[in-house]
């Protein structure tokens, strides 16, 4: 790993934020976030874990248009906003991979209550998972994806106003 000058880039964030972070912001064109999507190996599979261990429960499910024989599904994430995957068969895809470009994680906000459920979810599923700071669990999906569950508010991160 290369050696990081932490103080350039603490500097090159100061000026990020003074040039683009503004206070008076206007309002965003987006409405909000209609679905994120990501592609799996097994429907079914995928399925059982975002239903039964996450507890997301599945929308829809119908072929994809843009590709002849595979699926395109969706679950509620909560608050309007779906979670929605694509098999792809036949295309021989490589196991996930971080990637520039790629996805990093997805965090998903739940209540504390229910975040304490879901822990007990993936324990008794056998999914390993780091807990970090008392309000957020990483941990990857049956294809390699890295999700975390979040237990602060929306617009919330660690005490941080964000939105």
């Amino acid at each position: 790993m290369t050696q990081l000058d932490l103080t350039a880039i603490e500097h090159e964030r100061d000026r990020i934020r003074s040039t683009y972070l503004h206070e008076h912001r206007p309002a965003s064109a987006a409405r909000g976030l209609h679905h994120t999507a990501l592609i799996c190996a097994d429907v079914e599979r995928t399925v059982r874990f975002y239903q039964d261990v996450l507890e997301f429960p599945l929308t829809e499910i119908f072929e994809n248009r843009d590709y002849p024989g595979s699926n395109h599904f969706f679950f509620d994430i909560g608050n309007g906003n779906l979670l929605a995957f694509f098999d792809l068969p036949g295309l021989d895809l490589a196991p996930y991979a971080e990637v520039l470009g790629g996805l990093h994680h997805l965090a998903i906000s739940v209540e504390p209550d229910r975040w304490a459920q879901l822990r007990a979810n993936l324990d008794a599923a056998g999914v390993e998972y780091l807990e970090e700071s008392g309000t957020s669990l990483y941990f990857r999906d049956p294809d390699g994806a890295r999700l975390e569950l979040i237990a602060d508010p929306l617009g919330e991160m660690y005490g941080t106003t964000v939105l």
